[in-house]
């Protein structure tokens, strides 16, 4: 086949295109990675100012106001735990990365689910970028955020963003999708407008399938900064990467156990964030 059928530069058009978009809009990559920079340092900045055992008693009082009582009581002995394995910085590190990431995918994808819900073609359009954002290797998202804003922290977040997207986007279309027609067709028939069903009745009654998608982008969001480590994304995922190529075992395992942690109590966090108690305190 190769004899008889001309090999298309297929590798060389997207390189050229990635240096066109380079050059051309240099000036907006370097004021989105200054903005980001900025962003995730100074949260970092701001968290350190508080002292690790404070600081981890106001995270267990809001994950104990936020879910239970049994999740706030493990997020004080996981946090303190990771503060005596002397992870306390880079656990910041990685929660601002984490924290910008998710508020950028969350921001940007629930109005594209929202917008996808109500509109045919807009759904039509974006159901096959899903699927090719969501098949696509992890690794993959790394190489243009390093063309466009070269290694650390930025590329990271970026990456994040975009790997982190697809699950918001899905599941605020699909829980508005899934309010039940006999309520539309009752807002319908009292002359309510789009909007108004919208805000009153579709995304309200989608909450809790919408923050099941923001569950999963944080999860994602979680890994990917672990991966972004590899183009010099602060946090644990460094120290792991520095433990991998240094051949540290039990540094390693310290510091997956701190994930792992950190990865629990966002899961469980989230879980509840939709939920009202009922009968007091858990």
């Amino acid at each position: 086949m190769d004899k008889f059928l001309p090999r298309l530069p297929f590798a060389d058009w997207i390189d050229d295109g990635v240096q066109w978009l380079t050059d051309i809009f240099a000036p907006l990559f370097d004021g989105i990675s200054t903005f980001l920079e900025a962003i995730v340092e100074g949260s970092v900045d701001l968290l350190n100012l508080v002292p690790s055992i404070l600081l981890a008693v106001i995270f267990a009082l809001l994950a104990w106001f936020i879910s239970t009582r049994k999740i706030g009581l493990f997020t004080l002995i996981g946090f303190l735990f990771i503060d005596y394995l002397g992870l306390w910085y880079p656990m910041l590190q990685m929660l601002a990365l984490v924290v910008t990431a998710v508020f950028f995918a969350v921001v940007i994808g629930i109005p594209i689910g929202i917008l996808a819900s109500q509109n045919k073609t807009v759904k039509q359009i974006t159901n096959p970028i899903l699927d090719l954002m969501q098949t696509m290797p992890a690794f993959v998202y790394l190489i243009p955020a390093i063309f466009f804003f070269n290694i650390g922290v930025v590329p990271g977040v970026v990456a994040s963003v975009i790997f982190a997207m697809p699950p918001t986007i899905r599941l605020t279309m699909l829980g508005i999708q899934q309010v039940p027609t006999d309520l539309i067709e009752a807002t319908e028939a009292f002359g309510s407008t789009t909007w108004q069903r919208l805000v009153k009745i579709q995304i309200p009654l989608a909450k809790p399938t919408i923050l099941a998608g923001v569950n999963q982008s944080i999860m994602l969001s979680l890994s990917m900064v672990v991966i972004a480590s590899m183009v010099g994304a602060p946090g644990l995922g460094e120290e792991v990467y520095r433990a991998v190529t240094q051949l540290k075992t039990g540094v390693g395992v310290e510091v997956g156990v701190a994930i792992v942690i950190v990865a629990i109590i966002l899961d469980r966090i989230t879980q509840h964030a939709g939920s009202k108690k009922q009968g007091g305190i858990s």
